[in-house]
């Protein structure tokens, strides 16, 4: 795996994603936000790691096409209005 500082993985096992801040030949240091907003930096074997898939959250999207759907709506009520009292 040829990871650099800034990526992102995760323990094979799962858990909390972690940044990659530092690679040597077979390790990496990891940084990671603990449940209760602790900072842990820790070195870890290359073996227990993957890449980590970063998707964009439902809620991120949903907010996006919600916006899009008010705006359909008001210029649909205000082509209504328009078109009631022509």
């Amino acid at each position: 795996m040829d990871l650099k500082p800034g990526d992102v993985v995760i323990l094979k096992s799962g858990g909390h994603p972690i940044t990659v801040a530092e690679v040597d030949e077979e390790t990496i240091v990891g940084l990671w936000m603990g449940s209760e907003g602790e900072l842990f930096r820790e070195t870890l074997p290359l073996a227990v790691l993957e890449l980590a898939e970063i998707d964009v959250s439902d809620d991120e999207e949903g907010d996006d096409e919600e916006e899009g759907e008010e705006e359909d709506e008001d210029e649909e009520e205000e082509h209504g209005h328009k078109g009631k009292a022509a």
